[in-house]
């Protein structure tokens, strides 16, 4: 592999099969040609195999490692699932951010030992995190694309006052925005959140200290991955699109992000399905509306919202 040079552990996790495609449907289709009068039985007895799937928990320990070429594939996967089926290039995106491997890291499960007797793909990815500066990736075209994004889905869903606060804020060169990213797969733990969020602070220091990309930020730009009860979607306030109360956070810790946003509002992505990426959305056989929620946070809230992550995800 490339670089391995930050490999840190980041905690222990407890995976649940069956909450992503690609764990699903193991143990499907193996009668398949066997009495096909027996048909509904079959049925029957491949739903309780799949429920049983769901609920078995396997313990897997996660390390974090710099970005290098190999996780190309990995991170791509992940920035689809967070824009769908939006128009935003996520093949250069993907470059931009291993070509500055400085900051950022990617998720994988830790290093099994020869006779442990389980496969490890080395460059299979759970999550990353890393970070774009809009202000000085200007001109590039998912950066660009980024921006009239969100403004698009600001004018449709916000006031007007909002939208030109936006647009300002993305288009002062005195003040960078940087593009925050942390996706991982739905079935990895929050707390893997913490060490990932504090080394990315780190990162972003050192590099304003030796005058590398990604530097001084004033604000930080999200897109988080929500979702609310389907009969609560009408439900609407003027200044973030969806009640506060409904939202729920596909990665719990950006609550503390949402808290602090000087602004943000929600747009549904109902019509793009992820399920084979971010899981299905219904919980307790509840209906589930995605929504893909932006936000703006100053760069002077951070250290704070990092002390609610330590007080709410340490372990």
């Amino acid at each position: 592999m490339a670089s391995r040079a930050k490999k840190r552990a980041v905690g222990n996790g407890v995976q649940r099969l069956g909450a992503q495609g690609h764990h699903e449907e193991e143990e499907e289709d193996e009668v398949e040609d066997e009495e096909e009068d027996d048909d509904d039985d079959e049925d029957i007895e491949e739903e309780e195999d799949e429920d049983e799937i769901v609920d078995e928990e396997v313990n897997i320990e996660f390390e974090a490692y710099s970005i290098s070429d190999n996780d190309y594939g990995g991170i791509k996967k992940l920035l689809q699932q967070l824009f769908l089926k939006a128009p935003v290039n996520t093949a250069e995106l993907t470059d931009l951010l291993i070509q500055q491997n400085h900051i950022g890291s990617v998720i994988k499960q830790t290093d099994v030992s020869e006779d442990s007797g389980d496969e490890v793909d080395e460059d299979e990815i759970f999550g990353f995190i890393s970070l774009l500066n809009l202000t000085e990736r200007k001109g590039t075209q998912c950066a660009e694309q980024i921006k009239e994004l969100v403004l698009s889905f600001c004018e449709k869903n916000c006031e007007k006052s909002m939208v030109e606060q936006l647009d300002q804020l993305l288009n002062d060169t005195s003040k960078p925005v940087g593009f925050l990213l942390s996706e991982r797969f739905i079935n990895v733990p929050p707390q893997i959140a913490l060490p990932m969020h504090q080394q990315l602070q780190k990162e972003l220091v050192d590099a304003q200290r030796t005058n590398k990309p990604c530097g001084k930020c004033y604000f930080y730009l999200l897109i988080s991955k929500t979702f609310v009860e389907a009969k609560k979607s009408g439900s609407k306030k003027k200044q973030d699109g969806l009640q506060q109360e409904a939202l729920m956070f596909a990665n719990a810790e950006e609550e503390f992000f949402y808290e602090e946003a000087i602004l943000k509002f929600s747009y549904s992505v109902q019509g793009e399905s992820d399920t084979c990426l971010g899981g299905r959305w219904s919980f307790d056989d509840v209906p589930m509306k995605p929504l893909r929620t932006v936000m703006v946070i100053p760069d002077d809230k951070m250290s704070e919202i990092m002390e609610k992550l330590k007080d709410h995800l340490s372990v």
